[in-house]
């Protein structure tokens, strides 16, 4: 693993396989009466938040303390930050604080990357989100879900999701969930292609490494999973459709349209869902909906990743005696 983990695109096979893996690992404490390890014991992780979320940060709150660790959760709205504090301020309070992770969501894009390379701080810096960039646990917990249904929780241990044909539709354009997953999903050897209407598909998208097609239909009887995407209309500064229920028409998930999907096939959102828009209530609540699952497997996935760069570097202070050695 690398020091920081601020895109999907940044990670190997083998290092999106490792935290796949790990996290397979970390989900089974889940199943035991007490939910915890003392991996990281004495460390700090800093949730530092400059957007609203819930899934993300409290997430990434269970997923520290799931490991010992000590957690500071850092709102912008009350602290500092709303009387004009940088980025650059906050940081070095942070890192005075004495933080060994800080887990950034920023709606600037670029903004944990500026973070991770600017001699700020010496901690890790996770990206739980950048404008409209990239999100790379969201991406992980994406892919460690679709494993688990289409591979099998055992025997995908060490798998990749290889021949797999994933279909991530609805609003591209803003989402850093689906460059992420394009990213993500191509290393793990899935064929990816994107739906969504022409005025909300990204400019230069031809350079990722996924197809594009204007309908839904025709790509849905060939989907192992289809991811729908909420419409961000708080990023939004014009009309991209006519309506709601023109869109909802032509790009919206109903019964008829799953009854095409192969009966393995599975159907994701990163949430939350706008029901009777992206997705109808009767979709979101059958069994072949994954969205309960992506919450409960974002714990585990983000336990492995804070695992996985935290846990591997060693204390600069010397480790205390055990009780049975200062008893000698």
């Amino acid at each position: 693993m690398k020091r920081h983990l601020i895109s999907a695109a940044d990670l190997t096979r083998d290092d999106a396989v490792l935290i796949l893996d790990t996290a397979e690992e970390m989900a089974r404490v889940a199943d035991r009466p007490i939910k915890k390890l003392p991996t990281l014991r004495g460390r700090t992780v800093v949730n530092l938040f400059f957007e609203d979320s819930t899934r993300t940060r409290i997430s990434f709150e269970a997923a520290a303390k799931r490991l010992s660790a000590d957690v500071i959760n850092f709102s912008a709205k009350g602290s500092s930050v709303s009387k004009g504090e940088s980025l650059k301020d906050t940081a070095l309070t942070l890192e005075a604080m004495g933080a060994d992770a800080v887990v950034i969501r920023h709606g600037a894009s670029g903004a944990p990357y500026r973070l991770a390379t600017s001699g700020w701080i010496d901690g890790a810096v996770v990206n739980a989100g950048d404008g409209t960039h990239e999100h790379p646990t969201q991406a992980l917990l994406d892919a460690f879900t679709m494993r688990r249904r289409l591979v099998g929780a055992d025997s995908g241990l060490g798998r990749d999701l290889d021949g797999r044909r994933i279909t991530i539709v609805g609003d591209i354009l803003h989402s850093r969930v689906a460059r992420s997953n394009v990213h993500l999903l191509n290393t793990l050897g899935a064929h990816v292609t994107l739906v969504a209407p022409p005025t909300l598909v990204p400019v230069g998208v031809e350079q990722w490494p996924c197809d594009v097609s204007y309908s839904l239909d025709e790509v849905l009887p060939e989907s192992d999973a289809v991811m729908m995407l909420r419409v961000q209309r708080e990023r939004m500064n014009a009309a991209y459709f006519p309506t709601e229920r023109e869109y909802s028409r032509r790009y919206g998930l109903d019964a008829d349209r799953m009854a095409r999907m192969p009966g393995h096939a599975i159907v994701m959102h990163p949430g939350p869902m706008v029901r009777g828009m992206e997705i109808t209530a009767e979709v979101a609540d059958s069994d072949r909906c994954t969205v309960v699952e992506q919450v409960a497997n974002g714990v585990s996935i983000r336990m492995a990743v804070l695992y996985l760069l935290l846990g591997g570097y060693e204390s600069a202070a010397p480790a205390a005696p055990s009780r049975t050695e200062e008893n000698k």
